[in-house]
């Protein structure tokens, strides 16, 4: 055990300083309010690119090398969240050789502004995100989340003895109480944000508290950190490969992946897998979304897709119907995965025409 921690510490130092190649500055136009990470790593361009690829789509909306600036879909509250959203600050963590991760601090105003702070975590191996699912063996997804969802309870548990221990309590106190006694802390590692350290993860659960009663909320978001050796009964193979500082790449799942191919074999497209849900106990169906777009307009295009073993069928929807109360849909796709290659076809809605459709991971 000793020669494996100092084996693990000496893999990790020299992480450190190979990973100053890899370069963070500011995304143009930086401003007061969009202060936003571009990765800079010239020894492997592929992986740079697949990194700032996911950031900015996956954050901005804005697909690298459009004609309009980064940052105005999420200044003028024009994404898909119709809102207002202020980036302010990010920061390089430091984390083992083979790992990126950035934190990003903003505030995002609809009815009412809120800040966030969100982790992006990804394989500098390969310039993959990391999913905190593929991190562990399967059967011991739920005994990690079931170690986090404990420690959650015992902060909230022992804040409540405290609470309860004051004598005639005001009023807020005892609005305090009934908030922490109903908090959710069923998060599950699909939901949950997290970010590697030098030598511990960070799971970071959401508060108690919804907007109005966030002034009530002493405790805020739930850190909750579990060191490497804590952890190390439940690593899957890709994470002690990723850990340990080894060139040696495990397969992992279909989401987060971008993907290159093309329509009827002539129409360059890429696409990003984004959010995935959980399968239909009974069917085994999941569900996600992913966003496309033809390399020459590079103007995102949602789709709405279903995952049952290697079959995905997908829905493109054209826009919505007030009169019918309903998306109409402009295409839909049928294919297969294949290892790394998805492989189908592309069917116009209207016309019913069949287009090929290839695919492969990047």
């Amino acid at each position: 055990m000793k020669k494996t921690i100092l084996f693990f510490l000496l893999v990790s130092g020299l992480g450190f300083s190979q990973q100053k190649n890899v370069k963070i500055s500011n995304l143009p136009p930086k401003t007061e309010d969009f202060v936003f990470p571009v990765i800079s790593y010239s020894d492997q361009p592929k992986v740079e690119y697949k990194i700032n690829t996911f950031l900015q789509v996956d954050e901005l909306e804005y697909v690298p090398g459009s004609q309009i600036s980064p940052s105005k879909l999420v200044s003028t509250g024009t994404t898909s969240f119709s809102n207002y959203i202020y980036y302010y600050s990010w920061k390089k963590i430091e984390t083992p050789k083979n790992i990126l991760s950035i934190g990003m601090d903003g505030e995002a105003s609809g009815a009412y502004p809120e800040s966030f702070a969100i982790w992006k975590n990804f394989d500098l191996r390969t310039g993959n995100f990391i999913n905190a699912e593929d991190l562990f063996q399967p059967d011991s997804v739920k005994i990690v989340e079931g170690i986090i969802r404990q420690k959650v309870k015992k902060r909230i548990s022992d804040f409540l003895v405290r609470l309860k221990a004051e004598k005639n309590p005001p009023d807020e106190t005892k609005d305090q109480i009934a908030m922490y006694e109903d908090c959710f802390t069923e998060h599950t590692l699909e939901d949950i944000r997290y970010f590697f350290g030098k030598d511990k993860l960070t799971f970071v659960a959401g508060r108690c508290s919804n907007h109005a009663m966030r002034a009530l909320d002493e405790l805020d978001s739930h850190e909750i950190e579990l060191s490497y050796k804590e952890l190390d009964t439940y690593w899957s193979a890709y994470t002690r490969n990723l850990l340990n500082g080894s060139d040696k790449t495990e397969k992992t799942s279909f989401r987060n992946k971008l993907y290159k191919g093309k329509i009827d074999g002539k129409y360059p497209v890429t696409v990003l897998v984004t959010r995935f849900y959980p399968a239909d106990n009974n069917s085994g169906v999941k569900a996600f979304h992913a966003e496309y777009w033809y390399d020459k307009s590079k103007k995102l295009i949602q789709w709405d897709g279903q995952m049952k073993g290697n079959h995905i069928s997908i829905t493109e929807n054209d826009h919505y119907d007030d009169a019918t109360s309903q998306w109409i849909p402009r295409a839909f796709v049928e294919a297969e995965i294949n290892g790394n290659k998805v492989t189908g076809t592309w069917q116009d809605a209207k016309t019913k025409k069949y287009l090929n459709l290839e695919l492969e991971e990047l």
